[in-house]
């Protein structure tokens, strides 16, 4: 065999072989293209709705804790999973994993550590049947998202009577004492006002708060002066007799009063200064001490004068009588004295006269409403005094 049928046998030999590897080599990709797809066709399609995010997951996991295990997702004690973790997987199933968060909730002073799946504070609240009106009083907005140790404070309001200077109300507070529930409501107390129970003191629902407002007020009035009656004796004025010498006039005084307010009514009214603006000026009177002492009368003494009067009659037991005529007769000791009271102006003081339906008499007497043509006729009884009444009679002015 010469050498070219020998290389040409040689490269035949090669060319087989090489041929033979190709084809292996082919085979083997198709068998393991071919297992992979049947490997990948038999996995099961998943949606998985991780932490709010949702994605679609093949998977040979048998169970819902498999597949979190494959996802590499650790499940909390107080997490959210649905379907339970033991559950076996089903074609298109959905699996939802909601890690839980950990906050503290002070609810009116008292502080505890819960878990939650809630996204929003508002969400926490409604999770834990907590609800919340207008008047309660928390420390972030409804809408703030959760997150680890966040610390929420949540007190209740509760209605607070309160009688603020006799006026009641009801009142929402969040307040643990009556100061902060005074600060809170805008409520302001003067240096005077009172407050009951104490501004230190613990509010609670049974709580009512009475406030007396109080002031001081300055009140500034004018009030007159009684003048004075001074009395001076005149003997050439018939005893009995009274002249007013000097008009009387009161004077005026300017008094300052501090008054003291509770709830708009005066409680007290103190004096603090007064000034005398205008002062009084006396009265001064001439009182009479001229005797002029009474005369018998005979019956039957001719008249020199004659007319009719209006007659009313008096007794000296009378309210405010002294029992002395004007002339300083004592009516009391001679009760059957027969006496009348006169105007002097027109019957003289001392003249003996005659009145019909009474007889003789002496004109003693004065009186402040005897003026003019009437006399008042003395008896030493009321109820003679009562039957005389009031009448119209002559009377005669004797010589």
């Amino acid at each position: 065999m010469n050498f070219q049928k020998m290389k040409d046998l040689a490269l035949a030999v090669f060319n087989s072989k090489k041929k033979l590897v190709i084809t292996a080599a082919t085979l083997a990709v198709v068998v393991s293209v071919a297992g992979l797809l049947i490997y990948q066709g038999t996995k099961k399609s998943i949606t998985l709705v991780a932490d709010g995010e949702k994605r679609i997951v093949k998977t040979h996991a048998e169970t819902v804790a498999d597949l979190l295990e494959e996802s590499e997702i650790s499940l909390g004690k107080h997490d959210h999973l649905k379907p339970a973790k033991e559950t076996v997987l089903t074609e298109n199933m959905e699996v939802v994993w909601k890690p839980a968060t950990k906050v503290t909730l002070t609810l009116d002073g008292e502080k505890k550590e819960y878990w939650t799946i809630a996204d929003t504070v508002k969400g926490f609240l409604e999770e834990k049947s907590i609800m919340i009106n207008e008047h309660d009083k928390l420390n972030v907005a409804l809408n703030t998202k959760i997150k680890e140790d966040l610390d929420i404070v949540l007190d209740v309001a509760f209605q607070v009577v309160v009688n603020d200077g006799g006026e009641e109300k009801k009142l929402w507070s969040t307040s643990t004492t009556v100061g902060d529930f005074l600060a809170q409501q805008g409520i302001e107390l003067s240096e005077l006002d009172r407050i009951e129970p104490a501004i230190d003191k613990m509010l609670d629902t049974n709580t009512k708060i009475n406030i007396v407002r109080v002031e001081k007020v300055t009140d500034v009035v004018e009030e007159p002066i009684d003048y004075a009656v001074v009395t001076k004796n005149d003997n050439n004025l018939q005893s009995g007799k009274e002249k007013i010498v000097q008009e009387g006039k009161e004077g005026r005084v300017k008094k300052t009063y501090e008054v003291v307010l509770e709830n708009g009514e005066e409680v007290s009214k103190t004096l603090v200064s007064e000034e005398v603006v205008e002062a009084a000026k006396d009265q001064i009177v001439a009182v009479g001490t001229k005797k002029v002492e009474p005369v018998s009368v005979s019956r039957g003494e001719a008249s020199s004068k004659e007319f009719f009067v209006e007659a009313t009659a008096y007794t000296a037991n009378c309210n405010g009588c002294s029992g002395k005529t004007a002339t300083g007769f004592d009516l009391r000791s001679n009760p059957n004295a027969k006496i009348i009271a006169v105007d002097p102006n027109v019957i003289p003081l001392g003249a003996k006269v005659w009145v019909e339906g009474y007889g003789y008499a002496i004109a003693a007497d004065t009186g402040g409403n005897i003026n003019g043509h009437k006399i008042d006729v003395f008896f030493p009884s009321k109820s003679e005094a009562y039957s005389w009444g009031r009448k119209k009679v002559k009377i005669k002015i004797l010589k």
